[in-house]
C-alpha cells in the first residue's frame, strides 16, 4: 500500500541539495542520487514501511527515508 502511494507520487520525489551528496556518500555512489533510489523504489523486491512521517525504502541491503508529505528523500543508508 505504501509503496503504490510512492509509486503514484514519483514526479513529486526530490532531494536538497544537501541531500544530494549524503547519500552520495552514504550509498558509495557517484551517479544522481534521485534517479538511483527511484529505480530502488520500483525493483519488484523493495519494501515500503511508514513510520511517523517518513516512508522507508528497503532494497537491496539499502534503507532510502522519504518524507511522506514532501517527498524529499532525507536519507540513504547501507543497511
Amino acid at each position: 500500500m505504501h509503496k503504490k502511494v510512492l509509486i503514484e507520487n514519483i514526479d513529486k520525489i526530490h532531494t536538497t541539495e544537501m541531500g544530494i551528496g549524503r547519500i552520495q556518500k552514504n550509498l558509495g555512489i557517484d551517479e544522481e542520487p534521485v534517479g538511483y533510489c527511484i529505480s530502488k523504489l520500483r525493483q519488484d523486491n523493495a519494501k515500503v514501511e511508514k513510520e511517523g512521517k517518513n516512508y522507508y525504502v528497503n532494497v537491496d541491503n539499502c534503507r532510502i527515508t522519504i518524507n511522506s508529505s514532501s517527498f524529499t528523500i532525507i536519507t540513504a543508508h547501507k543497511v
